[in-house]
């Protein structure tokens, strides 16, 4: 049975949503038991079905706008967050799942869960539609704003495990993110990390990628350092609200535009789902002792389920061991 702790207290919703969205969990994945960390009394408001579900009380809930995220996590070991994430340290649960702030859940991970040994720094690398029908993992989401080349190396190899192993990819392309596709381009990072990974066996990689085909990229994983991809990634978000909005402003206008938009409401329905964090789950902190994944904070119900599958997939198939096999080949 994989045990995961759940982070019942982190998020806009919570505990509604981590509550409703661990029943649904416990429904649909038949090899997961899950306990919810958190205030017992609000918890019960709206926990049904108890079936493979435990509560631990907790005291304190660190704040999703909390401004010193290592100050809140040592201070306060007997939050709903710090103590799912104790939990995995101390291998009473094999993964977490939290919606709380995630400059919190990044501290506390590597304070109370730790860092893979060979793993020089981590990363956090949600998933985001493409124009194909499936996800690309973008990395690093944020965790580190300067990074060395040989880190990215790292990163490289944990993102090729998980795409094959969770995604299912069988030989995961690799691009950089960089201001053109010729060779040579970019800073000085673009360049030395773009010869590594080209001498680099383990590593399928494609060459550079423009930010203009992020969401029809030639490859399967995307990689930056985590100033660079957290600017693109805003960029497409908001970019895609924006187009959204002007979209929704233009077929009100008139008759022919309103009858167009009843005509292709199926369709704006089908590109919204798409589009939508919810059904992708959230994003793996990558290089940890143990499996962490960050469901968005405005995670509803249907959205921390696909958390918690993530997570047991991750789970399920090895994944942190794996990896670690690698790194330990690369020492050796």
């Amino acid at each position: 049975m994989i045990k995961i702790a759940i982070d019942a207290m982190g998020g806009d919703y919570a505990p509604k949503e981590q509550v409703e969205g661990s029943m649904k969990a416990v429904k649909m994945i038949d090899d997961i038991e899950l306990t919810l960390y958190g205030d017992e009394t609000e918890i019960r408001k709206y926990l049904t079905d108890e079936t493979r579900i435990h509560i631990v009380q907790s005291d304190g809930v660190i704040s999703m706008g909390e401004k010193d995220p290592i100050g809140a996590i040592r201070g306060n070991r007997k939050s709903s967050m710090a103590l799912a994430l104790s939990s995995v340290r101390e291998n009473e649960n094999d993964a977490v799942v939290s919606s709380g702030a995630t400059q919190a859940l990044i501290a506390g991970a590597h304070i109370l869960v730790g860092r893979m040994k060979q793993m020089k720094r981590t990363a956090i690398a949600p998933l985001i539609p493409n124009v194909k029908g499936t996800s690309t993992i973008i990395l690093d989401a944020g965790g580190n704003l300067e990074i060395k080349p040989e880190f990215m190396v790292q990163q490289a190899y944990f993102a090729t495990v998980y795409s094959k192993e969770v995604l299912g990819v069988e030989n995961p392309r690799i691009g950089l993110l960089n201001i053109g596709t010729e060779p040579g381009k970019g800073r000085e990072l673009d360049k030395e990390v773009s010869l590594l990974f080209e001498a680099n066996d383990k590593i399928n990689f494609v060459g550079n990628v423009e930010p203009k085909d992020i969401l029809d990229p030639p490859c399967d994983i995307l990689i930056s350092d985590g100033f660079t991809m957290n600017i693109a990634m805003k960029t497409i978000e908001g970019t895609a609200k924006g187009m959204g909005k002007i979209l929704k402003t233009e077929l009100k206008k008139g008759i022919l535009g309103k009858l167009g938009m009843l005509l292709s409401a199926r369709n704006l329905k089908n590109f919204k789902y798409r589009m939508a964090s919810d059904e992708i789950g959230g994003a793996m902190i990558y290089g940890l002792r143990g499996v962490v994944v960050k469901a968005q904070g405005s995670s509803k119900s249907n959205g921390f389920y696909n958390g918690i599958r993530q997570a047991a997939t991750i789970v399920r198939n090895d994944v942190v061991n794996k990896v670690q096999a690698i790194l330990e080949s690369e020492v050796l």
